[in-house]
Order: C-alpha cells, then sequence, then structure tokens
C-alpha cells in the first residue's frame, strides 16, 4: 500500500512537472487558416496584456475583452498590416500598458535603466563599506595576562 502511494506521489509530479503551465484561451472559431499568418497572431497576441487580467496576455486570457483583442489582431493580419503596425493600432487605442514588454523610449528610460542603476548602487554601497572595515582592527584588547602570554610565545 505504501509502495503504491509512493508510485501516485510520482506520477503525479513527473505529470505536472511534464504539463505546460499555461493553457492557450484561443478559440477554435478564432484560428486562422493560413499556419503562417496564426504563428504572427499567437505571437503578437502573447506581447498584448490583457486589459482585463492585467497579468496574462490576451493570448492566456478567456476575458471577453482578449478575445476581442485577440479577433482585432488577426483581423488586423489578414488585412496586410505588418507586426509593428498590429502593434501601433492596438497601443494608439490602449495605451502603452497593453503591452508586456514596453518599448525603450524616453518615458520608459526609467524603467528599463532602474535595474541597472539598483545594481551600481548596490556594488558601490559595497565597495564604500568594504573600505571603512578595512583599518579597523577586530576583536577585543588583549588582557594584560594574554599579552604577557604573547610576549613569551614569541620570545621561544
Amino acid at each position: 500500500m505504501r509502495l503504491l502511494s509512493q508510485l501516485l506521489v510520482i506520477l503525479f509530479t513527473l505529470f505536472t512537472l511534464f504539463t505546460p503551465f499555461s493553457a492557450f484561451a484561443v478559440n477554435p472559431d478564432e484560428v486562422l487558416a493560413d499556419p503562417a499568418l496564426e504563428a504572427r497572431a499567437r505571437t503578437l497576441s502573447a506581447e498584448l496584456r490583457c486589459m482585463v487580467c492585467q497579468n496574462q496576455s490576451i493570448d492566456d486570457s478567456n476575458a471577453e475583452l482578449a478575445k476581442d483583442l485577440r479577433l482585432l489582431v488577426r483581423e488586423r493580419i489578414k488585412d496586410g498590416d505588418s507586426d509593428e503596425e498590429v502593434l501601433d493600432y492596438i497601443v494608439s487605442r490602449y495605451g502603452e500598458f497593453v503591452l508586456l514588454k514596453p518599448r525603450f523610449n524616453p518615458k520608459t528610460v526609467l524603467l528599463w535603466g532602474a535595474p541597472v542603476l539598483l545594481v551600481l548602487a548596490g556594488g558601490l554601497s559595497l565597495v564604500i563599506f568594504a573600505r571603512k572595515r578595512v583599518g579597523k582592527p577586530t576583536g577585543s584588547k588583549l588582557t594584560p595576562e594574554e599579552q604577557a602570554r604573547l610576549n613569551e610565545l614569541l620570545k621561544k
């Protein structure tokens, strides 16, 4: 009985490890007939944020707005828009927040530069802290008995 329960735990663990963490929310009626266009649509959908869920792409979300955006992306692709034109169109309607990976521009310099600035500030503070500690003695002064014993040992 114990062996069976251990086997079930192992099988469950393996199953969960090799199962994709998120299922796509794209419905069969949304899929484009041309596989190349559908691949472009899926790539673009993965880059756009669901405005309802906010932590999911529209490709992963089941919200009605996400479905509408997926259909809009596919419609724009069918109309011959490039990937950049599709993204520009969506951003013009919903703002930069709709992009899961914001573009690098003057408004987002701090967003992109903050990690670098934090690493530099942390490194600088470590250097300053290490330099302050270099000259400081560690421990306490020796008692007269310890000093005499040390001197005695050094003479030998």
